[in-house]
């Protein structure tokens, strides 16, 4: 995988291709294989790993973006922005699944990524974004070091991939432009 500004983060193209699925799938697995908490537990085939992209990407809101950060080799990173279901919250999307391969981590990318939703979240015209992720990992010390508000923590909130024990979730938010109100 590339190092530094080698990667080119874009709007995955829909409906996705099945390299594109397959090359998503392989991040997550690889995501899941390293501890990460991204709602998997381990181990996670190929064709699981597929069919849970194909059946997100297809019932996505209309209004969800999903980027992915591209090298020679491929898709080294993604994160997606949904927008909330709930009519009275139309200024309001849940930032998940920043995925960075091992391979491309320590080199900026997850904040490169972050960067970008939060970018694409201002144009789409939101002015709230929430996110959670396990304590006292790197994901959470991004989080915080972009700015992002710990609105509290929740004891047990999910295993560990390998299934063996529960963790503590940081539930964070980020008002956008300083305000997380949108005129209706």
């Amino acid at each position: 995988m590339s190092t530094g500004s080698a990667y080119a983060i874009e709007r995955l193209p829909l409906p996705a291709s099945d390299s594109d699925l397959r090359s998503l799938a392989r991040l997550l697995i690889d995501a899941v294989e390293s501890g990460a908490a991204v709602s998997f537990l381990a181990p996670l085939t190929l064709e699981r790993a597929v069919d849970w992209w194909r059946k997100t990407i297809a019932r996505a809101d209309s209004r969800a973006i999903f980027l992915v950060a591209r090298d020679a080799e491929g898709v080294a990173g993604t994160v997606q922005l949904h927008p909330a279901w709930a009519p009275n919250q139309p200024h309001r999307a849940e930032v998940v699944k920043l995925l960075v391969h091992r391979g491309s981590r320590g080199h900026g990318l997850g904040t490169r990524l972050m960067q970008s939703i939060e970018d694409a979240a201002r144009r789409a015209g939101f002015g709230l974004l929430t996110l959670d992720a396990r304590s006292g990992t790197a994901a959470e010390r991004l989080y915080r070091k972009l700015g992002w508000a710990a609105a509290g923590t929740i004891p047990g909130y999910a295993m560990d991939a390998d299934g063996a024990a529960f963790h503590d979730a940081v539930i964070f938010y980020k008002a956008l432009n300083g305000s997380a109100r949108r005129t209706p």
